[in-house]
């Protein structure tokens, strides 16, 4: 299976503006590369495929453009890739009836990565440090070994900072059973209830930021759109949203490492998020639980480590009762689960975990689950 491993780089002053100097090659040449898919549509009415890009462009501007000289030949063709890439996403979000937007050229700001491929090729790990090609070997902070076979690597730059990205082919670590499976419900009251009757809370980390980010904001609107000083207090706001997600993502890595760990499988809700973020009033609560990243990395974990994982419609699991099967119509605002068939009376995020858990296969589960307890 496909991994990806990241590590902070911490390039002297003299690599910074080496590597700067080759983005700024890379960029180049991305927006060549448009300015004529562009133009030989508009002109001939055809596209230009990505392999004549690479034949022509490359060799030309590697004479003209100094910059673009001191590049690595194999990452300029994945540049054009890249840009190839972008075209095709289009055209299919086109045909597929949606609102996409055209691929536009990348300012200095927007064009923070570039992509080594094959790794080998202007690239290698030389005594414990990165090495690059055109600008030596930089110092890496390895927080943890890489398990695998690297394939590929980018780097990226952020905030002023500089990563380097390994993707890895790993056989996957298969974890010993533990004859228990579960549902999970997401929600914003609580970030996440299991059929189990465990809770996790919602850390609600940008509302806990909230009025850091507004006074960033305000700092950044009164600067003079080209200065430094605007350049300074857009990192700067960058930075604050860098620090909430990385405290996001840690949480999801941490409850999705403790899951795997302690169940078979998950059944979760195929939530679509895209139409629930238009209803207006919980669209900032929705954003900040974060619940596509969450279930994204702990698909993922599920999958190395041998563990099913299923999504299941989530109509009406609020509304059934777990237990009996009834139907019991409630609102939002109604946060318990009164049955007036059989009794029971539980929590309406628990009653809609168990109900997600009875709608997967039952090959799937290899444990009772707390609905069939109950029956």
């Amino acid at each position: 299976m496909i991994r990806t491993f990241k590590y902070r780089l911490y390039p002297t002053r003299k690599q910074i503006n080496s590597l700067e100097f080759q983005f700024e090659g890379h960029r180049f040449l991305y927006n060549q590369a448009l300015s004529q898919k562009k133009d030989t549509y508009q002109q001939a009415g055809v596209g230009i495929t990505c392999f004549s890009q690479i034949q022509e462009l490359i060799p030309k501007f590697r004479k003209e453009v100094n910059n673009i000289h001191f590049c690595n030949h194999h990452s300029l063709q994945q540049t054009i890739r890249r840009l190839d890439k972008a075209f095709n996403a289009f055209f299919r979000r086109v045909e597929a009836g949606e609102k996409p937007g055209f691929p536009r050229f990348k300012s200095k700001d927007r064009f923070n990565i570039i992509h080594y491929s094959p790794f080998g090729n202007g690239c290698q790990i030389k005594e414990n440090r990165l090495y690059l090609q055109n600008i030596g070997c930089i110092k890496v902070k390895w927080h943890r070994p890489i398990d695998g076979e690297i394939r590929t690597l980018y780097i990226r730059r952020r905030n002023d900072k500089w990563y380097v990205l390994f993707v890895v082919d790993t056989e996957p670590f298969i974890l010993p059973k533990t004859g228990m499976d579960v549902g999970i419900d997401v929600g914003l009251t609580t970030f996440a209830t299991l059929s189990d009757d465990i809770e996790i809370e919602n850390p609600r980390f940008y509302r806990t930021s909230e009025k850091r980010i507004a006074k960033a904001n305000r700092r950044f609107s009164r600067r003079k759109k080209g200065s430094r000083r605007r350049r300074k207090a857009r990192i700067l706001l960058a930075k604050i949203y860098e620090v909430v997600t990385n405290k996001r993502l840690n949480f999801f890595h941490q409850i999705t490492n403790v899951l795997v760990q302690n169940y078979d499988g998950f059944a979760v809700e195929n939530l679509n998020v895209t139409s629930m973020i238009k209803s207006g009033h919980l669209s900032k609560s929705i954003f900040d639980a974060g619940w596509s990243s969450f279930l994204r990395i702990l698909k993922a974990k599920a999958e190395s480590a041998g563990r099913w994982y299923e999504e299941v419609d989530p109509r009406g699991t609020s509304q059934i009762c777990s237990k009996c099967g009834a139907v019991v119509k409630k609102s939002l605002a109604i946060r318990q689960h009164n049955c007036p068939n059989c009794g029971l009376s539980i929590d309406r995020d628990l009653n809609a975990a168990i109900n997600i858990l009875a709608r997967t296969e039952p090959s799937w589960r290899g444990a009772v689950s707390l609905a069939e307890a109950r029956s």
